[in-house]
């Protein structure tokens, strides 16, 4: 016997199954499938990107990088504040009889003061070539300077005291750094050079236009330098024919660098050694075709202690070419301005014909120390200016809650820019920086700098082909990424990049090679509409 209620509920199921398209769901009354749910990274709503050190007061000016850390003490706010001084303080010529603290400048030298290379403790500006001119000459306006060094014969792998610890070769009767500037007869033709440094320095730009796939370009600028008329060889130019100069020879490397910020070191300094090798990666054991590396480096601090094994890991510096924010400050208070101190106590050029040649010409008296025989800044002075670059404040974030912002972060981390801007650390709690003890308020701080602190080989468009320690001529140091949306805001002239080629976020990006090719290449394969959402997050740092 047939079951007529078996029937009449077959039948309807059949009715309803033709009603939406042989049961595929495809009619006009069927359901959307879900969007795919999206993943933002944990840094995405963050804001305190210093921890209590974060200042959210001056973000918005153009001093958003010259703020003290808000959690300082009150003996620790006032050595901040004599440091600021410091900072800024313009030094002279010896002797100054009226003022003696201020002398020892040069007597060749890059500026006269700490903010002229760190503009409002940012970048500097990038120098413009004049409209109707091929090129432009360094001066006084710029913090842009050269690095130089002799071609090594081998690659050190390992440095030692025998091999100088790996350290860049100096040029015979130049150094290790070009001084385009010097005080009055500082060079010893000077009638023709009345001020004139250790030579002349050009800056030109080549251009070259990126296309996207959506057909829409960008134009890229690279700086070429040009050095001539060194005081060696006065008037000789590498097409001479005849090249004399000690600075002119084949094998003496160029390296440009460009003043970085000095916001935050402090912190960088606190994070745990340990934690910074443990992103080491030399040989790509993941596979992701990155592979940072740590630069070991002398150290000043060390050796002056009397260590045997002068050697610390590099943190600072385009390339980790020094190891803390006392080698870094008052290294460059010796070598770009000239000013010796308790840490760096000889001349940046002592020793060398042009530094003896102005001294027995002259008759002005600048041994490099003071009235009482001791260098010329002090070392309360120089304690100040690295207590100083150790505790300015870093900037909080801005437009966190804005919808293209958290996209941003989202694509960020897609396109895997944080496979080398790694985006958090927690400092140490304990022990020294720099030889001295950690001021309280850098300890225990979860912070977020965006870097890993290592090395990476950028490719052979940014490259200076410069060895520097353990770094090769490729590689350049992870940049710290927070406050990096305010540099213009700071400075609206300052650029990107190790010499300032880039004006936009967009234009650096567009220069990334190397071990940062795919992360470019997936940036630019975006639509416009992401590829801006990724320059709002970053300008949200």
């Amino acid at each position: 016997m047939m079951n007529f209620n078996r029937y009449k509920y077959t039948s309807l199921a059949l009715a309803i199954c033709f009603g939406l398209t042989a049961c595929g769901g495809s009619g006009d009354d069927a359901p959307e499938p879900k969007p795919e749910e999206k993943v933002y990274p944990s840094f995405t709503d963050m804001k305190s990107s210093g921890g209590e050190t974060t200042t959210f007061d001056a973000s918005e000016s153009g001093h958003g990088f010259s703020t003290p850390a808000p959690n300082l003490s009150d003996a620790s706010l006032e050595h901040h504040l004599e440091g600021d001084l410091s900072f800024e303080t313009a030094f002279t010529t010896a002797p100054n009889v009226e003022h003696p603290d201020l002398d020892g400048l040069g007597p060749v030298f890059n500026n006269t003061d700490c903010n002229s290379c760190h503009q409002r403790d940012g970048r500097n500006s990038t120098p413009i070539v004049p409209v109707g001119q091929d090129r432009v000459k360094l001066s006084s306006e710029t913090g842009l300077f050269l690095r130089i060094s002799k071609a090594p014969a081998e690659t050190c792998t390992i440095g030692t005291a025998a091999n100088d610890y790996c350290a860049p070769i100096p040029v015979p009767n130049f150094g290790g750094q070009l001084f385009h500037r010097g005080v009055l007869k500082a060079r010893p033709d000077w009638e023709d050079n009345l001020f004139g440094g250790q030579a002349d320095v050009y800056l030109s730009y080549e251009t070259k236009i990126v296309t996207y796939s959506d057909g829409s370009s960008t134009t890229l600028k690279k700086p070429l330098f040009a050095v001539e008329n060194p005081y060696d060889a006065p008037g000789e130019t590498l097409s001479s024919a005849n090249v004399t100069s000690d600075l002119l020879q084949e094998d003496v490397l160029l390296g440009w660098r460009n003043g970085m910020p000095v916001f935050g070191l402090g912190l960088l300094e606190a994070i745990p050694e340990a934690d910074i090798l443990a992103l080491v990666d030399e040989n790509d054991a993941d596979g992701d075709k990155i592979s940072g590396r740590a630069n070991f480096v002398f150290d000043a601090v060390k050796a002056q202690a009397g260590d045997t094994n002068p050697v610390s890991l590099g943190r600072f510096g385009w390339k980790a070419n020094t190891p803390s924010v006392r080698v870094q400050s008052l290294g460059a208070l010796r070598g770009d301005i000239g000013i010796t101190n308790p840490l760096f106590p000889d001349e940046s050029v002592f020793g060398t014909a042009l530094h003896d040649s102005y001294m027995t010409r002259t008759g002005f008296v600048d041994t490099g120390e003071d009235v009482n025989g001791e260098p010329e800044a002090s070392a309360e002075f120089s304690d100040s200016v690295v207590f100083y670059a150790e505790t300015l404040a870093v900037p909080a974030r801005r437009n966190v809650d804005d919808a293209n912002v958290r996209e941003g972060a989202r694509l960020f981390e897609q396109v895997n820019c944080t496979g080398c801007h790694k985006a958090s650390f927690v400092t140490k709690s304990t022990g020294d920086i720099g030889g001295a003890p950690m001021v309280d308020a850098l300890k225990g701080q979860t912070i977020y700098p965006f870097t890993d602190m290592l090395l990476h080989d950028m490719g052979e468009e940014l490259a200076d082909g410069r060895p520097d320690f353990l770094a090769d001529g490729n590689e350049w140091r992870t940049r710290s990424l927070w406050g990096i949306g305010l540099t213009q805001t700071v400075n609206p002239l300052a650029g990107f990049l190790h010499d300032g080629r880039a004006a936009t976020l967009e234009e650096a990006i567009l220069w990334h090679g190397g071990e940062a090719e795919n992360s470019r290449d997936a940036f630019m394969a975006l639509t416009k509409t992401e590829r801006d959402q990724v320059v709002a997050f970053l300008m949200s740092l």
